[in-house]
């Protein structure tokens, strides 16, 4: 940590700091797992003192939750085109299961997303004080909410609530699935021997049609 630190007052070099730390937990990201990485490890990788990475974020915790903003954000604008335009009514949910597919294979590629997002209850959201909390959960909903208008542009059968309680799935099935296809190395080499599991992109493209086709015949 550098001893002439100075602590940036104006909104340009608060965002300068901040844009430093973000890009320095992406680039430890790409090294580990999240809950590998501590605030020390952190603030080291951008050369400044824990108290001073502080100044800018609430909590190690926060810092992710501001990558896993972007990383969600990104996503929606990539899937937005890879979906495409609305699609015809298919006999036996084909297009469902299109559109599931395209959503479980899109997130199957951006590793860091699935696994921030997998992290999100049970870890990062653990140590946030309540005004972070409020304006990440806003955040989050606006995202879940653009991805729940994505999907209805492409079935227009669903309603806006079970647009959103599709969308939310899509977390759901995300936060399960990523850890159950990632484990550790003692327990691939036990699922390996019983048969092994379903490919990560599989598995999810399996519970989202399934997901978004039961919505569709309820008419919810």
């Amino acid at each position: 940590m550098s001893a002439g630190f100075q602590r940036a007052r104006r909104p340009e070099q608060i965002e300068a700091r901040r844009t430093a730390i973000l890009a320095a937990a992406r680039g430890l990201l790409a090294e580990r797992p999240v809950a590998d990485i501590s605030l020390r490890e952190l603030s080291c990788q951008v050369g400044l003192a824990k108290s001073n990475v502080l100044r800018y974020f609430d909590s190690r915790e926060a810092v992710f939750l501001e990558v896993l903003d972007s990383e969600w954000a990104d996503w929606l604008d990539d899937l937005a085109e890879t979906l495409g335009g609305p699609e015809p009514s298919d006999p036996g949910f084909a297009r469902e299961e299109r559109v599931a597919g395209v959503i479980a294979t899109t997130l199957a590629s951006r590793r860091l997303l699935c696994e921030l997002v997998s992290a999100m209850a049970p870890v990062l959201e653990r140590n946030i004080p309540v005004e972070f909390a409020r304006d990440f959960k806003t955040r989050a909903a606006a995202n879940t909410e653009r991805l729940g208008s994505l999907v209805r542009v492409r079935v227009p059968e669903l309603s806006p609530e079970g647009a959103r309680h599709f969308a939310l799935g899509v977390v759901v099935l995300v936060s399960g699935a990523w850890p159950f296809a990632n484990p550790t190395e003692a327990v691939a080499v036990a699922a390996a021997e019983l048969g092994g599991a379903p490919a990560f992109a599989t598995a999810l493209a399996e519970g989202l049609t399934n997901l978004l086709a039961g919505l569709v015949a309820r008419r919810r």
